[in-house]
């Protein structure tokens, strides 16, 4: 009887190690589907970068680019509000785009 509990006891262990790894892994998948994928967001985030380091009204070293599935997040500071505007306007011409989620701030 002993060693039937304990190998109940172990078969239910296992089955709850296997379940956390396909959670963990299921999850990672979810958030990145492919390889190419992630070369495409990091074209997005560059080309967004480029392009606002080419223009004058914005200072692209204030401003931080994250993207993810084609869906670009602005972060970070602007001087005023003509260089938040500008700088997601930027961002949604670039090829690829999905969305823009503008959260730069103004500084006072």
């Amino acid at each position: 009887m002993r060693s039937t509990v304990l190998m109940t006891v172990r078969s239910a262990c296992a089955a709850l190690v296997a379940a956390g790894a396909l959670v963990a892994l299921s999850g990672c998948a979810g958030a990145r589907e492919t390889t190419g994928g992630y070369v495409d967001d990091a074209a997005i985030t560059a080309s967004v970068k480029s392009r606002m380091v080419e223009e004058k009204e914005v200072h692209a070293d204030a401003i931080q680019v994250e993207t993810l599935n084609g869906n670009v997040v602005l972060s970070g500071f602007a001087r005023n509000p003509i260089e938040r505007l500008t700088a997601e306007s930027i961002a949604m011409k670039v090829r690829g785009v999905k969305s823009v989620q503008n959260n730069v701030a103004v500084q006072p």
